[in-house]
């Protein structure tokens, strides 16, 4: 099974693809596919943090009691 790559990995990624983009040494073909790339890159980059911040708790206090609940968009 394959790890899912991690946000920070995801960055490095897509940065090296804007890098490889900005030099201007691609041909047209090679731009294209480039950004599609990226742009795939750029998608799992908000998927993962949308997956993140559907797990993050939120602290509610109730009554001078501080309980934990998971965060449910909805």
């Amino acid at each position: 099974m394959e790890k899912e790559a991690n946000f920070e990995d995801t960055i490095k990624q897509l940065e090296i693809i804007a890098n490889e983009l900005e030099k201007g040494d691609l041909n047209l073909d090679e731009s294209v596919s480039k950004f599609e790339e990226g742009m795939k890159l750029s998608k799992k980059c908000s998927q993962i943090l949308e997956n993140a911040e559907k797990r993050i708790s939120i602290l509610i206090k109730k009554e001078d009691e501080v309980t934990e609940e998971d965060f449910n968009v909805e």
